[in-house]
């Protein structure tokens, strides 16, 4: 039997340690403050917002919503990010994407100040990535970090082939694990046979967006999946990118959805917005 890497469990922890952090930050007159931007009312985003919130309320960081309507343009937008990048209240500025048609979401990423972009998206962000440098990373990648390493699943000297290449998940998600000495491959859409590549890894993470796509044939005996996709099935039921029932009886430790990797993707949103007081 897998062990099911319990992500609710995992993000607990890691609100409780951001809660005392910020509860310390307010003996020293040090108030955390996030302000979240709403473009139109897509239901998901909707629902991803209601949480940010309601994760900020528990913890003790101020949260400052902007529900602007679709017809907002980018100019107004980025009037904002700009007027938000000048206050010395605000630590963390977080656009919620998609954005609707006709707003260029490459330019607002790019607008807000890289000390204040807790999604971890700016180029700068990512550039420090890249060279071992600090900065705001990406939540879902380093929530998948925190998983395995709370865990007690080394990553150093494993085989690690991430599915997906995805500027938000794919490509961070490889360059942590570089980052914890693990030997990293990226697949994608045209890689060449790659049930032989993704059969190679001691631990493997699948975030391409199509349900159930991993099988059994896929996956190594002994290895840890980690889930990233999450889709409603034709029962309406949550699933991710991989066939839970056909591969965790291989695996020695594996993500469920929903309960795996969505949790830690908010917990690691609200250790940003504590780690951009000494950043800002």
């Amino acid at each position: 039997m897998a062990k099911i890497i319990d992500g609710k469990t995992i993000s607990a922890q890691i609100k409780e340690e951001c809660k005392a952090r910020v509860a310390e930050l307010k003996t020293q007159g040090i108030t955390v403050c996030l302000a979240v931007i709403q473009v139109g009312t897509d239901p998901a985003s909707t629902v991803y917002v209601g949480n940010k919130k309601k994760a900020c309320e528990y913890i003790g960081i101020k949260s400052l919503s902007y529900e602007l309507p679709e017809e907002t343009t980018q100019a107004k937008l980025l009037d904002l990010i700009e007027e938000l990048n000048g206050r010395s209240d605000v630590n963390g500025i977080l656009v919620q994407l998609p954005l609707p048609a006709g707003i260029d979401e490459d330019a607002v990423i790019r607008a807000i100040d890289p000390r204040k972009d807790v999604d971890g998206f700016h180029p700068q962000n990512v550039g420090a990535l890249c060279i071992g440098q600090p900065g705001f990373v990406s939540c879902t990648p380093a929530g998948i970090i925190q998983l395995l390493k709370r865990s007690g699943i080394a990553i150093e000297g494993k085989e690690c082939v991430v599915v997906g290449r995805s500027n938000i998940v794919g490509k961070p998600m490889a360059l942590l694990l570089l980052r914890e000495n693990g030997t990293v491959t990226v697949t994608h859409s045209r890689t060449k046979d790659l049930k032989a590549v993704t059969k190679r890894a001691d631990i493997l993470v699948v975030a391409i967006g199509k349900p159930k796509f991993i099988t059994a044939e896929y996956v190594k005996k002994g290895a840890v999946v980690i889930d990233v996709g999450i889709h409603r099935n034709e029962q309406n039921k949550l699933c991710g990118d991989v066939d839970f029932e056909t591969v965790e009886p291989l695996c020695s430790a594996i993500t469920p959805v929903p309960g795996g990797v969505g949790p830690m993707t908010i917990a690691m949103l609200m250790h940003n917005c504590v780690e951009s007081v000494s950043i800002g």
